[in-house]
């Protein structure tokens, strides 16, 4: 059986390579736990919801909402009437805003992208680098979370 600190140690491993994109039975396998023990962190952790984050790019985004604003432009060019036209207008205001706040700010995608990446580079550099230990890895994640949540609060 498994001490506590091995068993955080085993859900923190399984919760980056999950963030990787690794599939669950696969988890299972390099953690050394059941398949339905990664079912049940991932549930408990809100690992689906902080991945499909880390996922989305802001380019992507802006490409959604530029989408989204074409499919309007074409269905007022099929129906051009006032009440349409005035409803079209204010989605698209707000679809324009919404683009150009995302061209001037950080948001918590671009800081969860750059935590990403740099969790990737440490989890490669662990292979060689004594300095880097699960346990660092651990910590640095810890305060990954803390920011992004403390930030979330702010709204960036």
């Amino acid at each position: 059986m498994a001490t506590k600190k091995e068993r955080e140690q085993q859900r923190e491993h399984a919760r980056l390579l999950f963030m990787q994109g690794e599939p669950q039975k696969s988890i299972a396998e390099k953690v050394g736990v059941s398949a339905q023990t990664i079912t049940k962190w991932v549930a408990d952790g809100g690992w689906e919801q902080s991945r499909a984050a880390s996922n989305i790019t802001r380019p992507e985004l802006v490409n959604k909402l530029l989408n989204s604003i074409n499919v309007l432009l074409e269905d007022l060019a099929a129906d051009p009437s006032p009440e349409k036209t005035a409803a079209a207008a204010d989605k698209l205001v707000k679809m324009s805003a919404t683009i150009e706040r995302l061209d001037k700010k950080t948001s918590v995608v671009d800081v969860i992208e750059v935590f990403m990446a740099f969790s990737k580079w440490l989890q490669y550099r662990m292979s060689f680098d004594p300095n880097v230990t699960p346990e660092l890895l651990r910590t640095i994640n810890h305060y990954h979370d803390l920011f992004i949540s403390e930030k979330l609060k702010e709204s960036f």
